[in-house]
């Protein structure tokens, strides 16, 4: 058995989590933290009864008394990075779904990590869906470089560009490189209306009521449009990429980032 603790228990992520891994037979939640409800029981917050497990308000005194290999953290852009140290200073995995982790971030807990052989997995999209949505982006990159990307979240989510997008923008780069898009001269008359622009191309944020998360990627061609779209209809569809993680990353060694480091083992 795997044990896991789940930080960030009672979020609309954190409480799909702790219902996943209650199914799985692999893995045991041995801690459940989160501010709002310490002392509830987290069988009670799911409606399933009583489970022994309750949600504690403190990460590090949780995790010194439960011993958890894996800590699962979905929580707030302003506070993952200390959890991640936290787990890491106390010899446990973090798997992070969290977004808004800056590149000067990674390249602390990449350096962490390798300084104490230490292991850390962050995924901006747990949906296999999005990996390959990515993956096909990158690929069509090569062949059609004029691209744009649309993300669309729901109107409580505090970071933009969305994790995803800023992977999936990094990928395509990386295929096509730096390359200007668009008219030279052309002139936004309301500043930010064509998006942000990385690396040449543009990436636009939606954040509205009804979404829960969705990604196109566009690109433009002679004569020919393509897009790659994923939808995510519901959080239930970052479960089995989360319930993989927390299976799949022990037995790794550094910084992990993305899930199709691990898809296909």
């Amino acid at each position: 058995m795997i044990r896991v603790m789940v930080s960030g228990a009672n979020g609309r992520m954190g409480r799909e989590v702790l219902l996943a891994l209650s199914r799985d037979p692999e893995c045991e939640i041995v801690a459940a933290v989160d501010l709002k409800t310490a002392g509830e029981d987290i069988g009670e917050i799911l409606g399933m009864g009583k489970s022994g497990v309750k949600v504690e308000p403190d990460l590090e005194a949780s995790i010194l008394c439960h011993r958890p290999q894996i800590m699962v953290d979905f929580t707030h852009p302003k506070a993952v990075v200390g959890n991640v140290m936290t787990a890491l200073r106390n010899g446990v995995i973090p798997v992070v779904g969290t977004t808004g982790i800056t590149e000067a971030d990674l390249a602390m807990i990449r350096a962490y990590c390798e300084e104490s052989v230490a292991t850390c997995f962050i995924c901006p999209n747990f949906s296999i869906g999005a990996v390959l949505m990515m993956r096909f982006a990158q690929e069509a990159a090569r062949y059609l470089p004029h691209c744009e990307i649309i993300e669309m979240h729901h109107d409580q989510k505090l970071d933009a560009p969305s994790g995803t997008a800023l992977l999936t923008a990094k990928m395509i780069a990386g295929e096509r490189g730096c390359l200007k898009q668009g008219h030279p001269g052309e002139e936004e008359k309301i500043p930010g209306s064509r998006g942000a622009e990385y690396d040449g191309f543009r990436i636009h944020s939606i954040r509205l009521p009804g979404y829960v998360a969705h990604q196109e990627v566009i690109f433009g061609g002679v004569g020919q449009i393509l897009t790659i779209r994923h939808d995510s209809l519901s959080r239930e569809s970052f479960m089995p990429g989360v319930v993989l993680a927390c299976k799949k990353i022990i037995g790794h060694k550094g910084l992990v980032v993305g899930l199709d480091q691990l898809l296909g083992e």
